[in-house]
């Protein structure tokens, strides 16, 4: 199983910054008994292994050698990949530019690196194959894209920055088969490509016939793309340590290889 990574944004929401945003330490890892801080990426490849890819794409731009700098060829068991994205085109340009190494028969998981959310193995919860999407309640879901769904969780709609959004449940990752993909960017190409976001591409999806479900397997949600984010992520980590129903989540101790454990919800998303 693949899981996308898409790293090309400039994270214009909290800059200045020295580094790519990808790459914003949030909480700390144990790396051979050292403690050192944890960039905030890691949190969603933690996550994605946890769901079951053993190969991760980043999907960068020409100005983020950091990245592959940081992560090399592998994070723990998965092999690292990365394709480049000529410029930021959003979200949609940003996964099919990846699309060309996934086989049709092959899963993939598609999350977004500048976000910590509870509880780190949701993404086993997403079943195979289908196009389905991992869900979070939120405060304030107009500033994301809020999932509608039926009484069966078939996704109605997505809301994509809507005031008016009429569901709390926002979509934090997704998971489908490289053939529901490849159905995707055919769409989205004929299309004109016009879709930056990727709640869009689904309701047309939806329209003309497609299916999706959601899965209501999230608690807690964090975008760290603004400092108010940031503060809310090293607030929700803390609080992860002190309860014990978090399997695992323990600021500053990381997995015996060295990998993250820990991982609310606020601000716009890039």
């Amino acid at each position: 199983m693949w899981g996308i990574v898409p790293a090309a944004g400039i994270g214009s929401r909290i800059q200045p910054l020295a580094f790519s945003k990808e790459l914003l330490p949030v909480g700390s890892r144990l790396d051979r008994g050292v403690e050192r801080p944890c960039a905030v990426s890691e949190y969603l490849v933690e996550r994605m292994i946890h769901g079951g890819a053993t190969k991760i794409c980043f999907v960068i731009s020409p100005g983020k050698a950091d990245i592959m700098e940081y992560y090399g060829a592998s994070y723990g068991d998965a092999w690292i990949a990365y394709v480049v994205q000529p410029e930021a085109s959003g979200l949609c340009d940003a996964i099919f530019r990846a699309s060309p190494l996934i086989q049709p028969n092959e899963d993939v998981i598609v999350g977004l690196p500048d976000t910590v959310w509870f509880p780190e193995r949701a993404l086993a919860e997403l079943p195979p194959s289908i196009l389905s999407f991992l869900l979070f309640p939120v405060d304030h879901p107009e500033f994301f894209d809020a999932v509608v769904l039926d009484e069966n969780g078939s996704v109605r709609e997505i809301e994509v920055k809507r005031q008016d959004a009429s569901s709390r449940w926002i979509w934090g990752a997704f998971k489908m088969s490289g053939r529901i993909l490849e159905e995707l960017r055919r769409l989205w190409t004929s299309r004109s490509c016009q879709d930056e976001y990727f709640g869009t591409l689904v309701n047309a999806y939806l329209a003309g016939g497609g299916t999706a479900y959601g899965v209501k397997a999230g608690r807690a949600y964090v975008d760290v793309g603004t400092l108010h984010g940031y503060r809310s992520a090293i607030g929700l980590l803390s609080q992860a340590a002190e309860q014990d129903d978090v399997a695992g989540a323990r600021v500053g101790l990381g997995w015996p290889s060295g990998r993250p454990t820990q991982g609310l919800h606020d601000a716009n998303r890039e």
